[in-house]
């Protein structure tokens, strides 16, 4: 929130709010007019709304490339960790676009699966090397838009101005080794 540095009162979109926790960050830190948190997942959507009774806030079930809302109807669009689940990006940033009243602002994250995301990038080499046939499962090369050059491009092959693309580095803190590595169990 501190990176975008937006006035309050906007009005908000969250494309892929998932359970709600950036929607309930944006609510908290950027102190929105309006709150609308989209997501394809009818179990994520009764979560959020489960989680979140701020009355600025409401939640829709859509995917990204049909958004219900009119056309201008948003100042700010964000979207966490989603644009790797979308599997026609430009169709979604078009659709992003036309929500979006001129000169708002778009603000995407996604994980760096082959750079500095290093626990998964260690983890990732690690059964690479154990196994070459799992290489294909690496998110490094699946997701291989998702680094500065490649997103830059997706940008502004959406005809989207002022593009900027930077890291930001968020420390994750584990109680112990169990707690690091249990998620990987399931993978």
């Amino acid at each position: 929130m501190d990176w975008l540095s937006l006035p309050s009162g906007l009005r908000w979109v969250e494309v892929g709010c998932g359970t709600g926790a950036l929607t309930e960050s944006i609510l908290k830190h950027a102190d929105p007019g309006s709150m609308t948190g989209t997501e394809p997942s009818k179990g994520f959507i009764n979560m959020a709304r489960g989680r979140i009774h701020d009355k600025r806030a409401v939640f829709k079930s859509c995917d990204a490339t049909s958004i219900p809302l009119k056309d201008a109807e948003a100042d700010v669009l964000v979207a966490g960790l989603v644009l790797n689940f979308v599997p026609d990006k430009q169709p979604a940033l078009q659709e992003m676009c036309r929500v979006l009243q001129p000169g708002g602002t778009v603000a995407c994250y996604v994980w760096d699966y082959s750079g500095e995301m290093q626990l998964m990038r260690y983890f990732r080499n690690a059964v690479t090397e154990l196994f070459p046939d799992g290489a294909d499962h690496d998110e490094g090369k699946q997701f291989p838009i998702f680094n500065p050059g490649p997103m830059k491009d997706l940008f502004r092959d959406a005809r989207l101005q002022a593009v900027e693309v930077r890291a930001l580095d968020a420390p994750t803190m584990f109680v112990d080794f169990d707690d690091s590595w249990s998620p990987y169990l399931n993978c």
